[in-house]
């Protein structure tokens, strides 16, 4: 079968740093692209510099572009919720500022019901000693961040390795999740 023939389907997910949200989808099976970029902000065509002042509403989120015969919207929410702190509503580990909070924007009143599910279940699980604070909102525009952003733990490794130890994110997904983290890459 030919790509022309394949349906895509898109997810958009905030999840704080948008350099550290996108290579935990890149490597799953079923992706065909993850891009970084801004949404759910009242500012048009955004620049980093902007969003990151917290003046234009916008998060930093990754928009997924997946194959839905391969990969379902489910195991997208089942690795979002492991890469982020769902309790935390002013940012995401050392990166603060409503840019960085969380959210799942949905595509489809399909993907909302089945964001609003997974939250529940996560809420329910005991997991987490506080409440689950990630919201669930309609997909809006998004804005493609500037080149330099994208891949960027592949072009800028250095850089990505060393932000991302002193983050934080790391030891809560450690703290919160342990081995069972890596579960979620296995077929």
């Amino acid at each position: 079968m030919s790509n022309e023939n394949k349906k895509y389907e898109t997810a958009i997910f905030a999840g704080g740093c948008f350099w550290c949200m996108v290579s935990p989808f890149d490597v799953l099976d079923g992706i065909v692209e993850v891009k970084s970029g801004y949404t759910g902000g009242h500012k048009e065509n955004p620049t980093y510099k902007e969003v990151k002042s917290q003046t234009t509403g916008h998060y930093e989120a990754i928009r997924i572009i997946y194959d839905p015969s391969i990969i379902s919207y489910e195991k997208l929410l089942d690795v979002y919720w492991r890469q982020i702190d769902p309790m935390d509503d002013g940012g995401q580990f050392h990166d603060r500022g409503d840019s960085y909070r969380t959210a799942i924007f949905y595509t489809t009143e399909e993907q909302r019901i089945k964001a609003e599910e997974s939250k529940k279940a996560l809420e329910e699980s005991g997991r987490f000693p506080e409440p689950i604070v990630t919201k669930i909102l309609p997909a809006s525009t998004f804005y493609l961040a500037e080149e330099y952003h994208q891949d960027f733990y592949k072009k800028s490794p250095v850089e990505y390795k060393a932000d991302r130890k002193i983050s934080g994110r790391d030891e809560f997904i450690q703290k919160y999740w342990g081995d069972e983290y890596y579960s979620i890459y296995e077929k």
